[in-house]
């Protein structure tokens, strides 16, 4: 997980969560950009969500974060740039089965529905699962088309 390239980016109503993921994968030896936003003022979550998708598929990170009040408008937002497949999750189990069959590149996660500690759990998780491949290759590659 350590030599990972990770951005990381939210709205306001995501800054207090994205802020503590950013000192827990720092703890980790992860390599992590912080796109924004960088204070609690209002701003468009669309914004951000777009420049972490374009870092994405530009290769210039290897896998995303997204972090808003309940991470569906991030996931709207960074679905709409193509190569991107990014996935709200609000559990351990989503979090793996959303990398092994989907191979997910960016994780959305809701600050006022996932706490702390299980945000950590998550985002540990998504983070070293690898995806599986095989028959799940071809449905990955269907999304591009």
């Amino acid at each position: 997980m350590s030599n990972q390239k990770i951005v990381i980016g939210s709205d306001h109503a995501g800054i207090n969560l994205k802020n503590k993921l950013i000192a827990h994968l720092k703890d980790l030896d992860v390599s992590v950009f912080d796109a924004g936003t960088y204070s609690s003022e209002p701003c468009d979550y669309p914004v951000i969500a777009k420049e972490v998708a374009n870092l994405i598929v530009q290769n210039e990170y290897d896998k995303g974060i997204l972090i808003c009040g309940t991470g569906v408008g991030m996931s709207i937002a960074a679905n709409k740039v193509k190569g991107v497949r990014a996935a709200v999750v609000s559990d351990t189990c989503s979090a793996k089965m959303s990398r092994l069959h989907n191979n997910a590149n960016i994780l959305c996660l809701g600050e006022r529905i996932v706490g702390e500690e299980l945000a950590k759990d998550i985002t540990d998780i998504w983070l070293s699962t690898e995806f599986l491949e095989g028959r799940h290759l071809k449905r990955v590659n269907m999304l591009e088309n």
